[in-house]
């Protein structure tokens, strides 16, 4: 993970993972049987990480406020961490490019859901998720291009999130 946070996945290397670690590279090779395999294993750690923020945030705030702080501990560990959130989303099995969600992946998306729902009630959570994530996610994406100051990332998640909760008020008949 350190070397992940500080170099990127892409110089993610057995050698170099072995050598931090002071092991020989075939040694490594006992724990994890391809660069593949030990990639999607940071992968899914970085995916533990997110939950036990989102998880955090939460704490015993009620619906709204657990949104809001599960959202700004989203956007705050992409922007602190952003080589480790570029694996978060990585959900490849090690010897495929299909998409699968792995235990970890299906727990986030569970523990987010579970936060919406409280929200958005059963009937319209899923796409309010979605929805959520696409904001969430692409103010991430946009904040580490560069492209939104933080300043401005604040003030459009404070906006999306004013929008996105006043939307399950005013359809709160639909729960």
């Amino acid at each position: 993970m350190r070397q992940v946070e500080s170099e990127g996945v892409d110089s993610l290397a057995i050698r170099s993972v072995a050598s931090t670690l002071g092991l020989a590279p075939n040694a490594l090779y006992r724990y994890f049987e391809s660069l593949a395999t030990l990639k999607a294993a940071v992968a899914e750690e970085a995916r533990g990480q997110m939950l036990e923020v989102m998880q955090k945030a939460v704490g015993r705030k009620g619906p709204a406020e657990s949104i809001r702080a599960i959202s700004e501990g989203y956007l705050r560990f992409a922007h602190e961490q952003p080589q480790v959130f570029a694996l978060y989303l990585k959900t490849s099995r090690p010897d495929s490019d299909i998409p699968q969600c792995t235990p970890l992946c299906a727990r986030n998306t569970e523990f987010f859901l579970e936060q919406v729902t409280r929200v958005y009630g059963d009937k319209r959570a899923w796409d309010a998720s979605l929805a959520l994530w696409a904001i969430l996610h692409g103010l991430a994406v946009l904040r580490e291009a560069g492209v939104l100051s933080a300043s401005q990332s604040s003030i459009s998640l404070k906006f999306s999130l004013k929008m996105w909760i006043e939307g399950a008020l005013s359809s709160s008949d639909d729960k």
